[in-house]
């Protein structure tokens, strides 16, 4: 225990320190929001791998999955890697910030008003970012901090005070280039911290062919192509995680910070490295919570359902194989590694929800052209701000931490996903103002619907079909309301 808190200790005076520095170095709003524009391929590529992980997907998605899939989770974290990240890097990274630098936006609302020239989508996304972005940084909070008390037996209240504080301290001071910095510190204690849990687990349980063993005895279906839920969940669950990054606010920002193309192809192969790593391991551990974690073994883990049936809490499943199989040493790593994941996540909605308060509706709506120091006062105290908010949610602890990012990561998805890659990538015939607004409010509405008709067991579901009527509602309205704005008309002309 002495260890863990002489860890914690120090890691805490680094966030400080960052947040220190990075405060002496942030002058405008540009340094705050974009790092000045100037952030290299390294930075720009673990910056963008750890605010895609955070401990939802060691604590919620990794055990649940992988509990209930078997080894075919892995084809998530393919999904991570190849679509979430190597298509969104290659597809939109070096176009985006082109188009960033040449019409002066910061947020992706910015962009949508642009593109679109409609007050309306700035003001819709933004406060749809701001709603949606609560609950998922509830939910990050509330992962972390199961871990830290079932390790550290310390009450969930004071884990969340200690997140809150410190990830408002670095990022209230430093903005974008203490986040920046201190990502790559992140991102190489998740790389060492996973690799070294992956090895731990399987010589545990007696090395990888032993693991293939045990897992089929359990149940054949768990080492096979798809798991036991079957096609349908899985595939939900692929495009799910995995498509929506390509229009995801908190990620899509990255870019607008990166310093030039050649920073885009580095950053590319470096974050599908990242997260090819990350999350196959994460996956791939979560899969042998079914070894380690047993109504046996673990009572307290397991409830019985309406027909009896022992089911366990999943948020609990990789907090009590750690406890079960890790090493004190090789906790605190993992601890760190899992903190890393989370506080870098949480930085990333931060600013991006603080931004949707300050910059685009404030200053869009309410004192068009602020003093640029009185806007960059205003990030800083949005950020603390918002920071309270999804510590007082997590508070109330509501069930499923699972459930509540997916719904937050697929009402998202669905405001943004359709308008911003046809407007990115279409002329104005197929992505004009009436289209983009029919993708943006009616994929939400779809979402949200199906989400409230289908149940939780099909939240899923729900956000695919989503994001599937974001995108398709936009070119049919555009070609029924027959042509649209000159002024997107123009900037689709010079962006294509």
């Amino acid at each position: 225990m002495t260890l863990k808190i002489t860890v914690l200790a120090l890691y805490a005076l680094l966030v400080v320190v960052v947040g220190v520095v990075g405060s002496r170095k942030t002058r405008t709003f540009d340094d705050f929001m974009l790092g000045g524009g100037a952030v290299g391929p390294w930075m720009s590529a673990f910056s963008y791998g750890t605010a895609y992980f955070s401990a939802v997907l060691f604590i919620g998605f990794a055990g649940k999955l992988g509990w209930s899939f078997g080894f075919s989770s892995l084809w998530l974290a393919l999904g991570n890697a190849l679509i979430g990240t190597l298509l969104v890097w290659w597809l939109i990274g070096d176009r985006i910030r082109i188009y960033a630098e040449k019409h002066r936006i910061h947020t992706m609302p910015e962009f949508l008003e642009k593109r679109y020239d409609s007050p309306f989508l700035k003001f819709f996304s933004s406060l749809a970012t701001f709603l949606f972005f609560i609950p998922y940084s509830a939910a990050v909070f509330m992962g972390l901090s199961y871990l830290f008390t079932s390790t550290f037996d310390i009450r969930f209240e004071y884990i969340l005070l200690f997140m809150g504080v410190f990830t408002a301290v670095y990022l209230a001071l430093g903005g974008y280039k203490s986040m920046a910095f201190i990502d790559v510190i992140f991102g190489m204690i998740m790389t060492v911290g996973v690799v070294a849990l992956v090895f731990t687990c399987v010589e545990k349980a007696g090395g990888l062919a032993a693991v293939v063993d045990r897992m089929k005895a359990i149940d054949p279906r768990l080492v096979a192509p798809v798991g036991p839920p079957g096609i349908i969940p899985l595939v939900s669950l692929v495009i799910l995680i995995s498509v929506p990054p390509l229009a995801m606010p908190q990620l899509v920002q990255k870019f607008y910070a990166i310093r030039d193309r050649r920073s885009i192809r580095i950053g590319m192969f470096a974050s599908t490295f990242f997260a090819l790593v990350v999350a196959g391991i994460a996956y791939f551990t979560g899969s042998l919570t079914r070894l380690f974690v047993t109504p046996r073994t673990n009572p307290e883990v397991f409830s019985a359902n309406a027909a009896g049936k022992l089911l366990p809490n999943y948020d609990m499943l990789m907090p009590e194989l750690l406890s079960n199989v890790v090493s004190e040493g090789l906790s605190v790593l993992i601890l760190l590694l899992i903190l890393a994941a989370s506080m870098s996540t949480l930085a990333a909605l931060v600013l991006i929800s603080s931004s949707a308060v300050s910059k685009d509706i404030y200053a869009g709506f309410i004192a068009k052209n602020p003093d640029d120091r009185k806007l960059t006062f205003l990030m800083r105290a949005s950020s603390v701000s918002f920071i309270l908010l999804a510590m007082a949610l997590a508070y109330f602890k509501p069930a499923f931490i699972v459930t509540i990012l997916v719904i937050s990561w697929g009402a998202i998805a669905s405001v943004f996903l359709g308008p911003f890659l046809w407007g990115l990538f279409a002329g104005n015939r197929f992505a004009n103002r009436a289209g983009a607004v029919a993708g943006s409010v009616g994929g939400l509405a779809v979402c949200l619907v199906l989400f409230a008709l289908m149940g939780r067991a099909q939240v899923p579901l729900a956000g695919c079909l989503g994001m599937l009527a974001s995108v398709v509602l936009v070119p049919i309205f555009s070609l029924l309301s027959g042509g649209g704005n000159r002024a997107a008309t123009a900037s689709a002309t010079q962006n294509n």
